[in-house]
């Protein structure tokens, strides 16, 4: 299925193929802090369609992802291994997505902290 996202202000939107199956709460400091819930997705499978200047990184700790932001609204809408290949993920944040019932999808927990 194709799915639609953006931020807020919808500076920074994109579209992202695949089977919802269920996301991620994740409780390391930024996760927890954000209130994300992550679907991680192979990185070809999400296009960006707005972006141009308005589109932020902040990466910590290990610098391993980079958290994506909207420079305008400030929404988070997605994060992605900053690593190249073809193994590299994209975790979007399903409460960015258009026409998603949250109620139906699953949502397990992951111990980001511990991590």
């Amino acid at each position: 299925m194709l799915y639609k996202g953006s931020c807020h202000c919808g500076k920074v939107a994109f579209e992202v193929e695949g089977a919802l199956g269920g996301a991620v709460r994740c409780n390391c400091s930024i996760c927890s802090r954000k209130g994300s819930l992550l679907w991680a997705v192979p990185h070809g499978s999400m296009r960006l369609v707005a972006w141009g200047d308005d589109l932020g990184k902040y990466t910590f700790g290990k610098g391993s992802i980079a958290h994506r932001f909207c420079r305008t609204c400030g929404i988070h809408p997605f994060a992605e291994d900053v690593s190249q290949g073809s193994e590299r993920s994209a975790y979007v944040n399903i409460n960015c997505l258009e026409d998603v019932d949250l109620d139906a999808v699953q949502v397990f927990e992951f111990d980001g902290r511990s991590a």
